[in-house]
């Protein structure tokens, strides 16, 4: 569906773990899910060696990387199951998209940094800084239109405004400049590509979430 197509947008459905999996379109959901997360996990590695910085979150990683004996992909899969711990009073439950993501990301990260070797070419670490941008929005758009839940960041920012009743905008805003300015002082790789994912990232999602989201049965 194109965003000027007259019918009614497609809304991502609120459901529970075992609702997920019975909401039909699986194999196309499952492909559609694992897709997203390989390529997720692609933008972050292409946005680390183009070395202009990072998103918030990546920030914070890049940062404890210099303080802990561990990789980029293994320090965002520790970090994904530190913040799943605080959905337990925020009473959410993970979908199997919340587990995949909390791995398979921080996997393929890894991967990307093993076999893309970061350029010296200003020219071309701008490349990267885009590509990786462009592609992680594309990557969003097809893990999160899967249905399959939330992954366990954005489920902490949808947790906290369910439960204090504040804004998305507040919620958000207020976490990812918590986490940015924790990444800083740990030492976290900020600068352009930090901004441009910040002023990007949003009408992106924004423009291809509707395209990717699939229509699950009932809906």
């Amino acid at each position: 569906m194109t965003a000027t197509s007259d019918a009614p947008p497609r809304q991502l459905a609120a459901l529970n773990p075992i609702e997920q999996l019975r909401a039909g379109h699986l194999p196309r959901r499952l492909l559609q899910l694992y897709v997203g997360l390989t390529l997720y996990g692609a933008s972050m590695g292409l946005m680390i060696q183009g070395n202009l910085g990072l998103d918030p979150w990546d920030v914070l990683h890049s940062g404890i990387t210099k303080h802990l004996p561990l990789s980029f992909g293994a320090v965002v899969i520790a970090m994904s199951f530190v913040v799943l711990l605080a959905w337990i009073p925020l009473r959410q439950w993970p979908g199997l998209g919340t587990i995949s993501n909390a791995i398979v990301i921080g996997l393929v990260t890894d991967l990307t940094l093993a076999t893309v070797d970061r350029p010296d070419e200003l020219w071309l670490r701008i490349v990267f800084m885009v590509a990786g941008v462009v592609v992680n929005a594309l990557a969003g758009a097809l893990y999160i239109g899967a249905q399959f839940g939330p992954g366990p960041r954005d489920g902490l920012m949808t947790g906290l405004v369910r439960r204090t009743g504040l804004s998305v905008r507040l919620v958000r805003t207020t976490i990812e400049l918590t986490v940015l300015a924790i990444g800083f002082l740990l030492g976290g790789v900020i600068g352009v590509g930090t901004v441009f994912y910040a002023l990007a990232i949003g009408p992106l999602v924004h423009l291809l979430l509707p395209i990717f989201t699939v229509r699950l049965r009932g809906q």
